[in-house]
């Protein structure tokens, strides 16, 4: 009876050390998470439309033939024959080019408000809207940061600390009495009283100044919007021959009198003025943007040079008869160096 505790009691401890060695040696399968690590937001751009890959028609460069000139073949592509002299090695005043002869042609560029330029030293401005906003330079020698354009919100870079000024803000080199100052209450703009009217003094005028101000007046109080140009009618007077894309009238003719102004009829930029052009007689050219041109041709007297600006209305020549049977404007329209029909974009009628 003794004996058969005595087992029993070793059975059970045997039991129970091999439940402990079980216990000991059993592995647990492991906790992985399973769910996919968060992705990094992918910057977007947009793509331009096929439409704005594919507007410009113009080649990259043309094969002299036998009656081209310089001045020519920028009217016929719409640029200024001084960056087409200028990017071929085209030497002036001669402009010589050679039947065959390759000529690159200057790059297309979209019209499109320029863009503002980063600060030196500053770190990338961040965008929103028309709002440039840069981070404040805290380790010295770059000065606070800036705001230009209009107002608007903008989410700053994390961990930059931002100070939004007034547009047009002086900078000021860096000091700890000027991070410490306080900031100075903005001053309300007052507007100046309009001056009382006063009678007609005795003072007199420029003689020709009145008829001038009255002429570009008349010019281009009527103004029609085409693709962000205000057109203008360059000149007073019936029009005696209209576009026809088919024959050699490639834009439109008016006439008028000996002397009569002649305006720009939109903003821009003079890049010819001359006489070299067969079949124009005292020609203006004036570049718009980087899509189109004016041009005035037949004039009996030139007052703008080439390089200078010219506003809407400016008077820029005088109506004549160089290289023509009769007194006449001949006025063009160039988009991407192609006429097309000016009375698309004028306004109906002068003024």
């Amino acid at each position: 009876m003794q004996w058969t505790k005595q087992v029993n009691k070793s059975w059970l401890v045997s039991l129970f050390l091999i439940g402990l060695a079980g216990c000991s040696t059993t592995e647990h399968a492991p906790v992985v998470d399973r769910a996919p690590a968060a992705k990094p937001p992918v910057a977007t751009q947009s793509k331009p439309s096929a439409g704005q890959q594919s507007s410009d028609w113009r080649p990259n460069t043309h094969t002299v033939k036998k009656g081209d000139t310089l001045y020519s073949i920028g009217l016929e592509y719409g640029f200024d024959y001084k960056e087409i002299a200028q990017l071929n090695n085209i030497a002036p005043p001669a402009y010589t080019i050679h039947i065959g002869q390759q000529l690159n042609l200057p790059a297309r560029t979209a019209d499109a408000a320029p863009a503002a330029s980063p600060i030196p030293g500053q770190p990338a401005s961040i965008a929103d809207g028309d709002v440039i906003i840069t981070p404040l330079n805290l380790d010295g020698g770059s000065g606070p940061a800036t705001v230009t354009g209009q107002t608007g919100a903008a989410t700053p870079a994390p961990g930059q600390p931002l100070l939004v000024v007034e547009p047009k803000a002086l900078r000021q080199p860096y000091s700890e009495a000027a991070l410490n100052a306080p900031v100075p209450a903005p001053q309300p703009q007052v507007a100046a009283a309009p001056a009382a009217a006063t009678p007609a003094t005795a003072t007199p005028s420029t003689p020709t100044a009145a008829p001038a101000q009255a002429a570009a007046a008349a010019a281009s109080s009527a103004t029609n919007s085409i693709e962000g140009i205000d057109w203008a009618w360059p000149t007073n007077g019936k029009v005696i021959a209209d576009f026809n894309d088919s024959a050699s009238t490639k834009g439109l003719d008016i006439g008028g009198t000996m002397g009569q102004p002649v305006h720009a009829a939109a903003p821009g930029k003079v890049i010819y003025s001359g006489s070299d052009l067969r079949g124009y007689g005292k020609l203006v050219i004036i570049k718009h943007n980087n899509t189109f041109l004016s041009v005035y041709a037949h004039n009996s007297n030139i007052l703008v040079k080439e390089g200078q600006q010219v506003t809407r209305g400016q008077k820029i020549a005088e109506m004549g008869d160089s290289d023509t049977d009769k007194v006449k404007l001949h006025f063009e329209i160039r988009r991407q160096g192609k006429s097309v029909d000016p009375s698309k974009y004028l306004p109906s009628s002068p003024g």
